[in-house]
């Protein structure tokens, strides 16, 4: 077993955090191909992509739970299994209301890992380093998205969409007997809680009237939406409007992934100089400059890949940034129900992606005007967030000088 502050530790729970999302990412290829397959619509196949985060967002209410109650090893484990053997059952779908099925079936199980992931930094560090440590642990992530959607683009191209399900349950199995041998349960048995409904619900409402945690999590909620807007729209802007090849998907998404790395690395370093919340505006104001710039070409109709990619980049620099501070702001005044403090994290998060990737499959017009506006209002909902509650009240030792007065 590795000590629980080992690099290593932290490099195999960025590899475990990176399931969730690598469902997402290295599918985005083959969604033309799949309405294809299926004589499906834009918006049945995008569907298959908000299901997925609806399971993931209401599994997450459950999982945090379970994990303060039984530890945190064991409930992952689980999920990863039930991940694994839905993502054999999307291989074999015959239909696409049977793919949206195990496709929601799957989330529920994939929501273990960055749900948890979380928890076991709250439980290892304090909050300060805590965002340090989740800005290194996303910085690894990043490789995720880098990488998922130019294996799945190789896949579609070779072989076909199927085989892209069969290499997650894969990696799914693989993550397990990591986590089963690899990671010791970080959970303190004296933080243990009941795993009862009427303590559930008591701990819920205590985090969700806790104006700390309601500023950080409508901040990143609100970028997390930008960020699932480009995801849901992004295969048919790209590669059914603007002309992009599948296998050459992978390439340009790789350069918005370079841009969450570059944010993440930039977050790392600004962490020795300024406190998290300044970093967190520095980061809020860039999604915003990028949101807004790719609104405009599309508005002024300057069609390209590179005005959706390059703008992108830059707000995925500016979430790198955003993310790890509005993780661990939101998780900094509730050490002994981290699990369920990260659940219902992910639970806002999911909720708000799944409602801006709704939003772009419906309103989807055959150009990337509709995916670029909606990114660009996250982007200043997010900065919203920040001036009205983030900074009215910050999590402690986070906030900049002379914020936290009313």
């Amino acid at each position: 077993m590795l000590a629980l502050t080992s690099i290593w530790t932290t490099i195999l729970l960025a590899a475990a955090v990176a399931l969730g999302p690598m469902a997402i990412d290295m599918y985005l290829p083959a969604l033309p191909q799949i309405g294809a397959d299926f004589n499906a619509g834009t918006d049945q196949v995008q569907f298959t992509l908000s299901i997925y985060l609806i399971g993931f967002a209401l599994a997450q209410l459950v999982c945090g739970p379970l994990a303060d109650r039984f530890g945190r090893k064991p409930v992952m484990i689980g999920g990863m299994l039930l991940f694994a053997l839905a993502s054999i059952g999307c291989a074999l779908a015959s239909n696409i209301e049977t793919l949206q099925l195990f496709r929601f079936l799957q989330a529920l199980g994939g929501s273990a890992g960055p749900v948890l992931g979380r928890a076991v930094v709250r439980d290892v560090y304090t909050p300060r380093e805590a965002a340090k440590i989740l800005a290194l642990l996303a910085g690894m992530m990043a490789l995720a998205p880098a990488v998922a959607p130019t294996l799945g683009g190789f896949i579609v191209a070779t072989m076909d969409w199927h085989w892209i399900f069969i290499v997650m349950a894969g990696y799914a199995l693989i993550m397990v007997a990591v986590i089963a041998f690899g990671i010791p349960e970080p959970l303190r048995p004296e933080h243990r809680q009941p795993f009862r409904f009427c303590q559930l619900m008591s701990n819920y409402r205590r985090i969700s009237t806790d104006m700390t945690f309601i500023g950080y999590t409508f901040t990143s909620a609100a970028i997390y939406g930008g960020l699932f807007a480009f995801l849901s729209g992004s295969a048919f802007v790209l590669i059914d409007v603007l002309g992009v090849a599948p296998e050459h998907f992978g390439l340009y998404t790789a350069i918005t992934a370079g841009g969450y790395l570059l944010g993440n690395m930039a977050s790392i370093r600004l962490a020795g100089r300024y406190l998290p919340d300044q970093i967190l505006l520095y980061g809020l104001a860039t999604t915003l400059t990028a949101g807004a710039t790719m609104a405009l070409l599309a508005y002024h109709n300057i069609y390209s890949p590179w005005a959706v990619v390059l703008p992108q980049a830059l707000f995925m620099a500016g979430t790198g940034m955003v993310l790890p501070q509005t993780m661990a702001g939101a998780l900094a005044n509730h050490p002994t129900m981290a699990g369920s403090a990260s659940a219902l994290l992910g639970f806002v998060q999911m909720a708000a992606a799944a409602a801006a990737g709704a939003l772009v499959g419906i309103l989807h017009d055959g150009t990337p005007l509709v995916m670029a506006t909606i990114i660009a209002v996250c982007a200043g909902l997010g900065l919203i967030g920040y001036l009205f509650l983030v900074q009215r009240y910050p999590a402690p030792g986070f906030e900049a000088q002379g914020a936290g007065s009313n």
